[in-house]
C-alpha cells in the first residue's frame, strides 16, 4: 500500500458516490437482505502498512460517514493532491454487501464540483483482494497527467465514482448495414450482445465466427474486431495469423485498411481475405480455428 500523504484537515475534501452492487459486479454481487441501512466497519487489506497516526485520522473520517443501504458499493472522497505529474486521490471502497467481494479492473472517473469530468483511469482492483461484508476501506488511486482532462483540479467537492460502461454493442461499416440481411443482422446483434462475454476494459481482441474457401482458393474468414476501450479506435493496418485445430499456423498476411474505425465498447465484423499466396499449409483442420494478429516477436 503507498504511503498516505500528511494530513492539514480533520474533514474529508471529496464527495461520496453510490453505486448498486449488481449494476457493477452482476447479479451474483447482491443478496437478499431485511435491514434498511448498513452500518460498514473500518477495514485494512492484510499488506497495508498504516501508521498509529493514519489509523486514528482514518477512523475519526469513518465515523462521520453516512450508512449504506444494504448491495451497495461506494466511493468516498478522502484527499486529492498533486505530487508532481500526479495527482494522488486517497478514497473509501465502501461495501454494504453481505458476503466478501472483489473487484478486476474498473475504470474510475475524477468528477468536479459542477459534474465536470477531471479525469479518467482504469485501475487494477485486483490488488485489494477480497473485501470483507459491509466495511470501509482507505485506498490511494494515482491519476497520471496523460489521464488528467485538465490541468485546473480542484481540491475539494470533488469525488470519485465507478464509470458504467453500456452494454457492448454491435458496429456495422456502411457497406454490412445497406447489404446485409436483416436475419444477419439480428444473428451478429445476438452474437456480439448476448451471447459473447464483452471484452475486458482496455482490451482489443479478434474473435473469428465464419472461415471457407472461395472457388479461387482464397481462404475468407469473417472476423469481429471487438474493442473493450472507452473509446473509438483506427485501424490502418493490421497483420493476421489463422490457426487450425491442430495449433498450426495455416495462412498469414497483412492488411491495409482505410477509413476503418471501431467505436467504443463495440464490436465490428469484417471479412480478410487471404489468397493462395497467403496460406503457408494446404492440409489444415478448421472445425476449430482462431485469428489473431501475431505478437511483435512473431512477426517476420
Amino acid at each position: 500500500m503507498l504511503s498516505f500523504f500528511k494530513k492539514k484537515n480533520n474533514k474529508k475534501q471529496g464527495s461520496d458516490s453510490v453505486i448498486d452492487s449488481k449494476t457493477l459486479l452482476g447479479d451474483n454481487a447482491a443478496e437478499a437482505s431485511t435491514v434498511q441501512s448498513v452500518t460498514t466497519e473500518l477495514y485494512y487489506t492484510p499488506d497495508m502498512t498504516i501508521s498509529q497516526e493514519d489509523r486514528y485520522y482514518f477512523q475519526f473520517l469513518h465515523n462521520e460517514l453516512p450508512p449504506l443501504k444494504p448491495n451497495q458499493i461506494a466511493l468516498a472522497g478522502i484527499e486529492l493532491k498533486q505530487e508532481g505529474p500526479e495527482w494522488h486521490v486517497i478514497a473509501f471502497v465502501r461495501n454494504s454487501v453481505a458476503a466478501g467481494i472483489r473487484f478486476t479492473h474498473m475504470p474510475l472517473t475524477l468528477i468536479g464540483p459542477n459534474g465536470e469530468k477531471l479525469g479518467q483511469k482504469t485501475f487494477d482492483l485486483s490488488f485489494l483482494g477480497e473485501l470483507p461484508g459491509n466495511t470501509s476501506t482507505p485506498w490511494m488511486f494515482i491519476f497520471d497527467q496523460s489521464d488528467m482532462f485538465t490541468k485546473e483540479v480542484p481540491t475539494e467537492d470533488w469525488k470519485l465514482a465507478f464509470e458504467i460502461r453500456p452494454p457492448h454493442q454491435l458496429d456495422l461499416a456502411e457497406s454490412w448495414e445497406l447489404n446485409l440481411p436483416h436475419e444477419e443482422k439480428d444473428s451478429l446483434k445476438k452474437l456480439v450482445e448476448e451471447t459473447l462475454p464483452p471484452p475486458k476494459v482496455g482490451e482489443v481482441n479478434f474473435t473469428g465466427i465464419q472461415v471457407k474457401f472461395a472457388e479461387d482458393g482464397s481462404l475468407r474468414t469473417t472476423v469481429l474486431i471487438r474493442n473493450g476501450n472507452n473509446f473509438d479506435i483506427n485501424i490502418q493496418q493490421v497483420p493476421l495469423f489463422v490457426e487450425d485445430a491442430n495449433g498450426l499456423i495455416v495462412a498469414q498476411g497483412i492488411f491495409e485498411l482505410q477509413d476503418f474505425g471501431v467505436k467504443s465498447n463495440a464490436s465490428k465484423p469484417w471479412t480478410f481475405i487471404f489468397p493462395k499466396e497467403m496460406i503457408t499449409k494446404e492440409a489444415m483442420d478448421l472445425s476449430k480455428w482462431k485469428v489473431y494478429p501475431p505478437k511483435p516477436t512473431e512477426q517476420k
